[in-house]
């Protein structure tokens, strides 16, 4: 269903002409819903409300103002919306909403913000509590009398204690900031210095893209100069084809001039300037498409501009979903792929409650004191500064829609945030659990893949996440040698992969020199990364020797993701999970090698023991019917038995509820 919602703060309703104008406005946009704030009304009457835009079809609940200060009104069509119930309170107006149309239960709240902290604090748990009222889908709208960031307002500033406390709010609540879309035109005065907000939604469609840095903008003259009051405001580069176009158009306009006659000095300066602005755009053509084509191997520079388009047209292609095939089923419409893969998913990545190994038993290489200390040292802005060098500039965007070479580029005047940042992390052990956000995109393994099973789930982290995660790694990865054993060869220092390559095709050497029979078992362990239990991860670093708060820091790291699946470009759903890692998480690569040492310790103390399995005593008994019993029986190198038998001098047969009752088991 889709429906049109608005929000105005009308700065008082108490005058005809401003109503008037009020009630053109909401007419003209035909909304379903509509909230006003600050009517400055202290008893709304039918006859009013009609007047500011209500027809006879419309309802209504208010909150009344407090003399000529605040007031809230909220205004519904009952042919599209039904309200089952209300709630008001000392700030807020909500309703509890169900769609005529198709059914579905939402919740919509106007809010009309206090000035002083303590009504503010009041207010964010007026929300609160809205919140623990109801579970359905929520939308607040209103004015709150604080932002969040600065672009929000025009003169500049840092961000004050109201307005943290805010995003706080807005992030413990799990509430998204809605960009805007259109002009931010103001209507005038006496009718309201507040703009009405429109929020359309409803509908089966492809939303949006997300909001995403274009590394070209980096080749602008003083881009950090405009990054600058970028941090305050925003400004708006103009299309990159149309820039080029004209600045070509320029260069042949002097060429044409210079064929027919000779130029001035002034107008050889003028066409030298009109080559440079050509070159530019052109650089700046191929790095946009060097950045979409994901091919970093190459330099840019050397007009590699057809090929990266061709690359980054091929990627869109491959990756684009138009169906896909998930347990059995294909799903071939939007929707249904969309909820599909999400439900999928969310499955995949929950934790299901059952039995778990118990490694207490187990000895693994441990950390001195010393060096679990070093981990939980301080971040200094040199460290968090080498560390964001290292990484690489074009690497697909995350949810921030920023790309390391911003962070890289305007590090000067970025930076005093950033290190705040990590100071928060190190004396709280968190951060604002919005940073963690993540996007899913599904890589197809192979060519023509359908199946959910073909594709990689990709993590794309936010860059400052990803930066501290950054962090965080280059420390593990200082003493990860020290207690993973030999048998793993990934990830740690002074140690490479291709080292397990060597030694199975020394052993291959080995057996046909000497012309002995053997033979290899090659296992691939199913979702390796999204099957990591976290507790067992916690319980394996702290038998390593790792610190308290460096545990802490690793469980907020791990434990506070929220997923969003980019399916064609657009976003669909957003979830946590309750287990795994991320591949892309900078961290993940270490302490899936950390997990993995208990297999290896596993493995190590099997081959320690000397156990061999006696064939000559097997027996591989059926139950039941059983297919190719014989074939089955030969390949394990083993005899045929049947029941009834003999297991631990005890009869084992179908028949067994003579003996167990006695025993106190029963049957479930």
């Amino acid at each position: 269903m889709k429906l049109r919602l608005l929000s105005w703060n009308v700065r008082g309703a108490n005058d005809n002409s401003k109503r008037r104008v009020i009630k053109a406005v909401i007419r003209s946009q035909r909304v379903d819903l509509f909230c006003l704030q600050e009517t400055k009304i202290q008893t709304l009457s039918e006859g009013l409300v009609r007047s500011l835009g209500s027809g006879r079809w419309s309802n209504w609940v208010a909150l009344d103002a407090l003399g000529s200060a605040g007031g809230i009104l909220v205004c519904w069509d009952k042919r599209s919306l039904e309200v089952m119930e209300t709630e008001v309170g000392k700030f807020s107006v909500s309703c509890r909403i169900r769609n005529v149309e198709d059914g579905m239960t939402w919740i919509f709240t106007g809010v009309y913000g206090p000035f002083s902290k303590e009504d503010k604090d009041y207010l964010w748990e007026e929300l609160g509590a809205i919140r623990g009222l109801w579970e359905d889908p929520w939308c607040l709208g209103g004015d709150f009398n604080v932002i969040l960031s600065q672009r929000e307002r025009s003169r500049q500033g840092r961000l004050s204690g109201a307005m943290r406390r805010f995003a706080q709010t807005v992030d413990e609540l799990e509430l998204i900031d809605l960009p805007m879309q259109g002009a931010q035109c103001r209507m005038h005065r006496p009718t309201s210095d507040h703009f009405p907000i429109l929020l359309m939604g409803g509908g089966i469609r492809r939303g949006p893209t997300p909001f995403r840095f274009e590394n070209m903008w980096l080749k602008v003259d003083d881009f950090n100069g405009l990054l600058r009051g970028w941090w305050q405001g925003i400004e708006v580069f103009g299309r990159l084809e149309v820039n080029k176009n004209a600045a070509l158009q320029h260069l042949e306009y002097w060429d044409g001039v210079e064929s027919e006659r000779s130029l001035s000095i002034t107008e050889t300066e003028q066409k030298k300037e009109a080559k440079d602005a050509f070159n530019k755009w052109v650089l700046m053509e191929e790095v946009h498409w060097r950045q979409k084509s994901r091919e970093l191997w190459l330099k840019e520079g050397d007009r590699n501009t057809s090929y990266f388009h061709r690359m980054a047209n091929a990627h869109r292609r491959n990756n684009s979903l138009d169906r896909i095939m998930i347990n059995g089923e294909l799903l071939t419409e939007d929707q249904e792929v969309r909820d599909g893969i999400v439900n999928a998913f969310q499955n995949l990545l929950s934790e299901e409650p059952g039995w778990r190994a118990d490694i207490e038993g187990l000895q693994f290489n441990q950390l001195n004191s010393r060096e679990a200390e070093d981990l939980e040292m301080p971040f200094s802005e040199e460290e968090i500064h080498f560390a964001l060098m290292e990484m690489r500039g074009d690497k697909a965007l995350g949810p921030d829609g920023f790309t390391v070479a911003f962070w890289q580029d305007c590090w000067d005047f970025v930076k005093e945030e950033v290190v705040d940042l990590f100071k928060e992390f190190f004396e709280h052990g968190s951060f604002t659990k919005s940073l963690n956000t993540t996007f899913l995109v599904l890589i197809p393994k192979k060519g023509g893949a359908e199946d959910l099973g073909d594709f990689r789930p990709i993590s794309l982290l936010g860059g400052l996440y990803k930066l501290l995660a950054k962090v965080l790694a280059n420390r593990l990865k200082k003493v990860l040698d020290r207690v993973v054993s030999v048998d793993q060869n990934a990830f740690v220092r002074g140690r490479q992969i291709l080292d397990a390559s060597l030694v199975a095709n020394e052993v291959i050497d080995y057996w046909y020199k000497r012309k002995e029979k053997g033979m290899i078992c090659k296992l691939d362990m199913e979702k390796a990364y999204d099957s990591i239990n976290w507790k067992f991860l916690m319980k394996v670093l702290r038998k390593m020797g790792f610190g308290s708060r460096w545990m802490d820091w690793m469980w907020w790291c791990i434990s506070t993701a929220k997923f969003s699946i980019l399916i064609n470009g657009v976003l669909a759903g957003f979830f946590s999970n309750s287990k795994g890692l991320r591949q892309g998480d900078p961290l993940s690569p270490y302490l899936f090698v950390l997990g993995m040492e208990v297999l290896s310790t596993l493995i190590r103390r099997a081959g320690g023991l000397r156990l061999r399995i006696n064939l000559a005593k097997s027996v591989l008994i059926p139950v039941g019917e059983v297919d190719e019993l014989e074939e089955l029986a030969a390949e394990l190198g083993c005899r045929l038995g049947a029941l009834p038998t003999v297991y631990l001098g005890l009869p084992l047969e179908p028949n067994i509820k003579p003996l167990l009752p006695g025993m106190g088991w029963k049957r479930e």
